[in-house]
């Protein structure tokens, strides 16, 4: 009995080590998926359960951060209703041609310059926020919380052409918010690329 009772207190403090440190990390993930910030309590709640009861499959040395995250991801996937469908995008290529026309007329209108110059941060808020899921799944695994596509593929259960196009249509339609946050900020006056603010 004292060895089970050793056993049990070396495995809470491993899991003190190794997964609390990112509980943070994976509500920042919850909520990005939920979009509501009680729903993603419950969904940290459920995934920090799970993890615990699955600690022994945890792998020591292993990333701890993106083993939460791919739990987190399935809790979250299981709380959904089942009538809504996932978008998918399959053609990367054709989203990728789309997200460059969509730079080079940011270059022409100067837009990316006066992007470059403003504080973004709220508007790069309400930009991730307003993105559909999975594309905003992509974006808060890659662009926020640093992930590879490859983890994010594994993170999300998806090829990673399929990270990579959800990325690329993701990234386009936050580029068309911010050009038309730089507009209605007085940024641009007219299409020329004239500044109303220096």
């Amino acid at each position: 009995m004292a060895e089970r009772g050793e056993d049990l207190k070396s495995k809470d403090e491993s899991f003190a080590r190794d997964a609390l440190r990112w509980m943070d990390d994976v509500y920042r993930f919850a909520l990005s998926l939920t979009r509501d910030p009680s729903d993603a309590q419950d969904i940290v709640q459920e995934t920090y359960l799970r993890a615990y009861r699955s600690w022994h499959t945890f792998q020591p040395g292993s990333d701890g951060r993106r083993w939460l995250f791919t739990i987190c991801r399935n809790v979250f996937l299981r709380s959904r209703q089942q009538g809504r469908l996932e978008v998918e995008v399959s053609d990367g290529d054709a989203e990728a041609i789309a997200a460059a026309r969509e730079h080079k007329a940011m270059i022409d209108d100067g837009s990316d310059r006066l992007l470059a110059s403003v504080d973004l941060g709220p508007a790069l808020d309400r930009a991730l926020a307003n993105l559909d899921e999975p594309f905003r799944s992509a974006v808060q695994l890659v662009d926020v919380e640093d992930q590879s596509y490859e983890a994010a593929a594994e993170i999300l259960g998806v090829p990673i052409g399929t990270v990579r196009s959800r990325l690329f249509r993701a990234r386009r339609q936050m580029q068309q918010v911010l050009a038309v946050h730089a507009k209605d900020a007085g940024f641009l006056t007219d299409s020329s690329g004239r500044h109303s603010h220096a």
